[in-house]
């Protein structure tokens, strides 16, 4: 007897594993975003006809500037790296059915917590003197990141887990009070660095106090890259497998399918909600805290560089899967890094790499009504056979 060839097998258990995966879903999953993202670039390359461009050379410039070099690449990856922190505070309550766009609070507050422990464990006062300044305390720098870390996480997951509170309390929507939190956060941060936590000495722009050198997050070898870079990819892994492949996540998913019923199963919807919130909060709060420490030592304007908002277009685009967040951030991430290329060499505005945003966004979010749409997505109905005729009912034909 034949053996069956080893190729066979492995095609027969590959398609058992879509079927088993259902890869009709899958594709759409991956078809309409992809779609959704060239239609993108065929509307910004009319934009930049009309801007009397040539859309050929400002795609081949984006291009290059974001992923033509690995100089350029690492000024992209420097960009993802907060991006995919971001993407999580969207993507995780998307999960329970809610949609929190908080992500530039949350990075605000997580830097603030940051350069409070940082400055308190480097010098023993968040306003040091001038005598403080000059002596560093002994606590190792890994000591001082780790104070930094936890403080930015706990900024932010709280910031984030008390709209979580309202909407489940006090059936405020989330959408709006965690987009008004994000101006409360800029505002109160403003005020802390215009007045009570303010460096006298610097006169450019009002900041915090500054970190020391040795206690700021460093680059890889010989790269512009931080390590805050591999905060976001294992931050991205953790919130994949503990979505997908924990109790938590499986309470968490059920809820944001239908909560009448998860209350009726007996979860506690309430405590999955600012659990939910607190997480996804700790992650922006993780961003603000590396943005402090590896690329500005301080805390001013500059901290609200716009990487919550785009964060929520990374999860958008993501469809609020956690391990696709680590790739569409460096996509849009090489985009934001192409602004100032396209300003220099085609004197275009700086900002139309955010109308490129803009309009990823307006069509990423046209595409989730295309969600079921196409027959090609759908699994085939089996047609219904007529149940035989019972032997009772058949007619005898006589001569």
């Amino acid at each position: 007897m034949s053996k069956t060839p080893q190729s066979r097998i492995w095609i027969a258990n590959g398609l058992g594993m879509l079927s088993r995966y259902n890869w009709r879903k899958i594709a759409e999953a991956i078809a309409l975003p992809v779609g959704a993202l060239l239609f993108s670039l065929i509307l910004f390359g009319i934009f930049c006809a009309f801007c009397g461009k040539n859309p050929f050379a400002v795609y081949g410039l984006i291009y290059k500037s974001a992923f033509g070099s690995w100089r350029s690449f690492q000024g992209t990856l420097l960009r993802a790296a907060p991006l995919m922190l971001t993407a999580l505070c969207t993507a995780l309550p998307a999960r329970l059915g809610l949609m929190i766009i908080g992500n530039e609070g949350a990075l605000v507050m997580g830097g603030l917590g940051a350069i409070a422990a940082g400055l308190l464990l480097s010098y023993g006062s968040i306003t040091p003197s001038p005598e403080q300044l000059q002596n560093v305390s002994g606590i190792p720098s890994a000591g001082v990141l780790l104070g930094m870390a936890l403080a930015g996480i706990v900024a932010g997951g709280l910031w984030i887990a008390v709209v979580g509170a309202l909407r489940h309390y006090r059936a405020v929507n989330e959408t709006i009070s965690s987009l008004l939190m994000n101006y409360i956060a800029i505002a109160l941060m403003n005020h802390l660095v215009g007045g009570p936590i303010k460096d006298p000495g610097e006169t450019i722009k009002a900041s915090s106090f500054s970190l020391p050198e040795m206690n700021r997050l460093i680059n890889l070898p010989t790269t512009r890259i931080h390590y805050g870079l591999f905060y976001g990819l294992i931050a991205c892994v953790i919130a994949y497998f503990l979505i997908q492949r924990t109790t938590f996540g499986f309470a968490a998913r059920t809820a944001g399918g239908n909560v009448k019923a998860a209350r009726i199963a007996g979860l506690p919807v309430g405590k999955l909600t600012v659990m939910i919130c607190f997480l996804a909060g700790s992650c922006a709060g993780l961003a603000g805290m590396a943005e402090v420490a590896a690329v500005h030592g301080r805390v001013n304007e500059s901290l609200v560089a716009g990487y919550g908002y785009t964060g929520i277009l990374v999860a958008f685009v993501a469809r609020y899967n956690p391990i696709a967040c680590t790739l569409v951030a460096v996509l849009l991430g090489g985009i934001l890094s192409s602004g100032g290329a396209l300003q220099r060499t085609l004197d275009m505005p700086d900002a139309t790499a955010l109308v490129f945003q803009g309009l990823v966004f307006l069509v990423i979010l046209f595409s989730e009504s295309l969600y079921g749409r196409f027959r090609v997505f759908k699994e085939p109905i089996a047609p219904i056979a007529a149940p035989p005729l019972p032997p009772s009912s058949s007619t005898t034909v006589s001569a």
